[in-house]
């Protein structure tokens, strides 16, 4: 595991629950807005946590916080993330995986074991528009498409969730993705924020009545969708 982040306590990133977030490094995507550039490219210029570190403060921290996220860059590129997950397991904790759905062996591997409680998928685009939106051109999206499968069938709690960008979010890309996440238990729209570390710079939100327009496009195949942020 190459841990190169620990927020020590948060309110917002596990819902419902008093948690920390551990941030892993390294991520077979290159998104343009992502937000944890430095999480992604150069990550050796990063200090990296040893996991004994972290175990030792999960320790520490039992009775008070309830949960662990953990998120990236992507997690599951990680070896040795399932040794992890059971380390935290085994001290209690409920665990929220943040992921973009390109490896669905490893997380049906990882559901099956009990080692995460909630998975929260990055939907990057409409399948149509993928490549372009991770910054791979001609990516086959038949991994993430099995990931929806698998999380669209409830054998862990999930959602799914799309960061809205002007440059690569129009109009019919929220149709395809409503038709694809059909029945979803929850998918949200979140726009685009302009942090200090993004992999390209340039790019912008929509405002709020597009992402109400957007919202009202997924909801009439997905009722639960909601807008967050």
């Amino acid at each position: 595991m190459m841990i190169q982040g620990l927020k020590k306590f948060s309110l917002l990133d596990y819902p419902g629950k008093t948690a920390c977030t551990i941030y892993t490094a390294g991520c077979n995507f290159r998104c343009p807005y992502c937000y944890n550039a430095s999480l992604v490219i150069d990550t050796y210029k990063n200090k990296e946590i040893p996991p004994e570190d972290v175990y030792d403060f999960l320790k520490r921290r039992q009775g008070i916080l309830d949960g662990v996220c953990l998120t990236g860059g992507e997690p599951l590129i990680q070896h040795g993330v399932e040794e992890f997950l059971n380390r935290v397991k085994e001290m209690g904790y409920q665990i929220r995986l943040e992921t973009n759905g390109s490896f669905p062996d490893k997380l049906r591997k990882i559901v099956s074991a009990g080692l995460v409680d909630y998975v929260a998928m990055d939907i990057k685009n409409s399948q149509e528009s993928y490549g372009k939106t991770v910054g791979i051109d001609g990516y086959n999206v038949e991994n993430v498409h099995r990931s929806v499968g698998y999380l669209l069938k409830g054998e862990v709690d999930y959602e799914f969730n799309t960061t809205v960008v002007l440059e690569f979010h129009q109009r019919s890309d929220f149709e395809s993705i409503g038709r694809w996440l059909r029945g979803a238990r929850r998918y949200y729209l979140q726009p685009f924020v302009n942090s200090d570390d993004l992999i390209r710079s340039g790019l912008h939100r929509y405002n709020d009545s597009i992402m109400e327009q957007a919202l009202e496009i997924v909801q009439r195949y997905i009722p639960e969708a909601r807008l967050r942020g």
